[in-house]
């Protein structure tokens, strides 16, 4: 190989290299910020859910820096001009408050009310579990706006979704199930 041979390789290695290092920080902050999360408004006090701008995030991280702004949020559009100042809780324990974590936790380690069986971690391709109110009826919580789960989880209890399917048909259908003694 001759040096100018040489010298063009060095020179897209290193090409490559510093591409890479701006594309991997960008993608992990793409993965790290999708998805709803729960947070306090400082505002108000309260349960709300939001989204963060994922994809401006990561284009914000392959330029080298780290900036953050909400792509929706359950105020607006009412409050859709405030500060922004609940993304310092995302910035600071962005896994803490993803919903989907907060209700896999919630979940692990509980029995469905019925049948007794311990719930694992929650995976993404499951079926979504229950919650079981005080009214006796299931609903699944991934029907429930996310600001409202903490309060759920309060006062409702878990249920799996082989017993919610069970429940819900018996509610909805009473004449086609029969009762036997045994």
């Amino acid at each position: 190989m001759t040096t100018l041979t040489l010298l063009a390789i060095a020179v897209v290695a290193v090409a490559v290299g510093l591409f890479l290092s701006r594309v991997i920080p960008a993608v992990q902050a793409y993965f790290m910020y999708r998805g709803k999360r729960l947070i306090t408004c400082p505002e108000t006090l309260t349960n709300e859910a939001v989204d963060v701008a994922a994809r401006k995030a990561a284009t914000w991280a392959f330029v080298g820096e780290s900036t953050l702004r909400l792509d929706q949020c359950s105020r607006w559009p009412e409050r859709q001009d405030c500060g922004q100042e609940c993304l310092r809780q995302i910035e600071a324990d962005p896994e803490n408050c993803l919903v989907w974590n907060i209700v896999s936790n919630w979940y692990e380690g509980k029995k469905c009310v019925y049948c007794h069986t311990r719930f694992g971690p929650l995976q993404h391709l499951d079926r979504a579990p229950a919650l079981l109110g005080p009214d006796h009826k299931t609903l699944e919580w991934d029907h429930v706006q996310p600001e409202q789960l903490p309060e759920l989880f309060s006062t409702h209890k878990p249920v799996c979704w082989s017993c919610h399917v069970t429940q819900t048909f018996r509610r909805e259908y009473p004449e086609l199930v029969v009762y036997r003694n045994r």
